[in-house]
């Protein structure tokens, strides 16, 4: 090497793919304008990265499975209810008490109400179980009472056919079906209510097949297990928390096996979590009110994306930074099986074979 010689530098493929990853690998974050202090989530056409970063799979939680939370609030609220009207309760047929009269009704409020508290619980937001206990505490009165009516009368009409019929005990199956069949219809007040909470048509009527289900069931347990405890107050708590399991889980399990399109969360703070599409237009944000309330992420806007339903497609409609499969996107027709990246949020969209 001479005085004048300069060392020469040797640019590999190794250093230009470590260069280009570098420029791709930071995801959109919210700015904050200097001027202002207003939150900026990028400009959906010029600020999106060529490829969205790569997001592990994490793990789903079964505290966010449908049948699951909802199977854990009937317990807690048939329970609830049972414990309230116990006291008042008088175990003769003769004799009546205001615990008779309000048990099954509170039973069946108390379980919309844990329904309704599970769920803002599972998505972390307050102004959805304040608004959702608003509906549900009137509604779970007046419904209570008068399902509690046509509940009776079932049962009468039962057991004056089933004694007709020489059925003289307790003992026999056919009491227990006559049982499950009038307390189905506390499991169709519960579902009916569940999705007229929700706003959505085919959310109740996936809600009343569950409840009916789950409370037939509780129903037909019922007289055995008073049979086998052979004291009142325990009877009427194991029969009535059986009542509030069965119902919430099948409401779960029905909703789950019934459903034709779905988000479901793969990463992220709800991953496990399905976010079943039963509006013409689900909202997405960090908006507590949102349809899919996203938290824990200041690169999510107030209203981040909405999700249209018309005929068979599901369109997204982006007003802040999205990658759907990787590549950034700002409408879209949705195809089952897209992975949709919403700032630490990872989802999969999943329609059901037709």
């Amino acid at each position: 090497m001479t005085g004048n010689d300069s060392p020469i530098i040797r640019v590999t493929a190794e250093d230009l793919a470590e260069v280009e990853n570098a420029a791709v690998s930071t995801p959109p974050v919210a700015q904050v304008d200097a001027t202002s202090g207003a939150r900026s989530y990028g400009n959906i056409n010029s600020s999106f990265a060529e490829t969205a970063p790569a997001r592990s799979e994490e793990r789903p939680s079964l505290l966010l499975q449908g049948w699951f939370y909802l199977g854990a609030a009937g317990l807690v609220g048939a329970i609830s209810g049972w414990g309230i009207c116990e006291r008042g309760f008088i175990d003769s047929e003769k004799s009546h008490s205001w615990g008779n009269v309000w048990l099954l009704p509170m039973v069946t409020m108390m379980m919309l109400i844990a329904f309704a508290l599970a769920e803002s619980l599972v998505e972390r937001s307050l102004k959805k179980a304040v608004k959702r206990l608003l509906v549900v505490i009137p509604l779970g009165i007046v419904c209570g009472f008068v399902f509690d009516g046509a509940a009776n009368i079932i049962y009468e009409v039962g057991l004056s056919v089933i004694v007709a019929a020489g059925v003289r005990t307790t003992r026999n199956p056919a009491w227990w079906i006559t049982r499950a069949f009038a307390w189905a219809v506390f499991g169709v007040a519960a579902g009916l209510i569940y999705g007229f909470v929700g706003k959505s048509s085919k959310k109740a009527k996936y809600g009343v097949i569950g409840g009916a289900v789950g409370a037939f069931l509780g129903g037909l347990a019922f007289d055995p297990i008073a049979l086998v405890v052979d004291q009142g107050a325990q009877s009427r708590a194991f029969g009535l928390g059986l009542l509030g399991v069965a119902a919430g889980a099948a409401m779960g399990f029905v909703e789950s096996a019934l459903k034709d399109r779905w988000i479901y969360v793969s990463g992220g703070p709800l991953a496990g979590k399905q976010f079943i599409l039963y509006k013409a237009s689900t909202t997405i944000g960090s908006d507590q009110g949102s349809d899919i309330y996203l938290f824990k992420d200041p690169n999510i806007a107030p209203l981040h994306a909405t999700i249209e339903l018309r005929g068979t497609q599901a369109t997204l409609h982006a007003q802040a930074p999205i990658f759907i499969s990787g590549v950034p996107t700002q409408n879209r027709v949705l195809l089952s099986g897209d992975i949709i990246q919403i700032g630490r949020y990872v989802f999969k969209y999943n329609e059901r074979h037709r």
